[in-house]
């Protein structure tokens, strides 16, 4: 009986253990692939940490990389088991707890559409669908509290110290910290008469009059995945500085807006549909996205979207 009743304390230990291992794995596969996919789709991610509400966008850059390097510590933390019971599950649980009020406000911002970002570009998921997964991973997580509380090694200390160093210095070493986010000093007119006298029949005049006083005017094209994330990041910071003269021009197909409206959540940001490849590309130049900063029909300054930053656009509105 004694015999039998060890017996039995062995097997549910080596199935605790067995199952704490598994568990433990795929909690460590899911933080490292997240934070290794953001690598590789950082700047969408640094725009969707801003539509949540953070406005300097220097800030937002910094808040991203502490997050991707956090998340590839944990998970380094949980393959060498480095102090799992007294800081890397607690650690985890704040975390997913932190992504999950981040994923509510993201919704209440724009919606359920979209991709939350949580897993770059190498998996789409919806934010209702993060919550879901970070909601799984709390529960093995607390699992894992329970079942799994293996101690640290001897020198676990040191290791963690090269392993925690090692993740949270990976995404600055990747994208190092830049002051070269200012737009390009230009100064060439540009002839802006086709937005209000088109020789092509669907065009009707743009409702704001471009050709004087100073404006932030983008031209994209509703099929390119440049423009996609450009005007993402621009309908951004249009809503949270609604004072900044930014507008679209958007050239394309009109069965294709709705859906490039949706993606970009950028129906709130002025703009108009205007149709011809020809007039369209004597504005926007050979390559979109096009971003200008327009004054009285000259352009002052050239951006790409890695160049977006809004005290750099007050900066110009300021300029005499």
């Amino acid at each position: 009986m004694q015999n039998s009743l060890a017996q039995r304390r062995t097997n549910s230990f080596y199935i605790k253990r067995i199952t704490g291992l598994i568990l433990l794995l795929f909690t460590a596969a899911v933080f490292l692939f997240s934070g290794i996919s953001k690598l590789y789709a950082f700047d969408p991610f640094v725009w969707n940490i801003m539509d949540a509400g953070i406005t300097n966008m220097t800030f937002a850059s910094i808040l991203a990389r502490l997050f991707i390097g956090f998340e590839l510590l944990l998970g380094l933390f949980l393959i060498f088991h480095l102090f799992l019971k007294s800081f890397t599950y607690p650690a985890i649980l704040a975390l997913l707890f932190l992504f999950t009020i981040y994923l509510i406000i993201l919704i209440a911002r724009q919606g359920n559409d979209g991709n939350c970002g949580c897993f770059g570009d190498a998996y789409e998921m919806k934010p209702s669908a993060a919550i879901i997964k970070n909601a799984v991973m709390i529960i093995a997580t607390i699992i894992l509290l329970y079942i799994y509380p293996i101690k640290s090694f001897r020198n676990a200390e040191w290791i963690a110290a090269i392993v925690g160093m090692a993740a949270l210095i990976a995404p600055f070493v990747f994208f190092p910290l830049s002051g070269e986010d200012k737009p390009e000093v230009k100064n060439e007119p540009i002839i802006l008469t086709p937005l209000y006298r088109s020789t092509h029949p669907d065009n009707k005049p743009a409702p704001v009059e471009l050709r004087n006083g100073k404006h932030i005017v983008a031209f994209m094209s509703l099929t390119c995945s440049h423009c996609i994330k450009a005007a993402f990041l621009l309908q951004v910071i249009h809503r949270q500085h609604p004072t900044l003269p930014i507008f679209f021009v958007l050239n394309g197909h009109p069965d294709f807006l709705s859906d490039f409206l949706k993606e970009t959540h950028a129906a709130h940001v002025p703009h108009i549909l205007f149709r011809g490849a020809d007039e369209f590309q004597s504005m926007a130049g050979s390559g979109v996205p096009s971003i200008y900063y327009i004054n009285n029909s000259v352009i002052e300054r050239k951006a790409n979207y890695f160049q977006l930053d809004p005290k750099y656009m007050y900066q110009w509105l300021t300029e005499k």
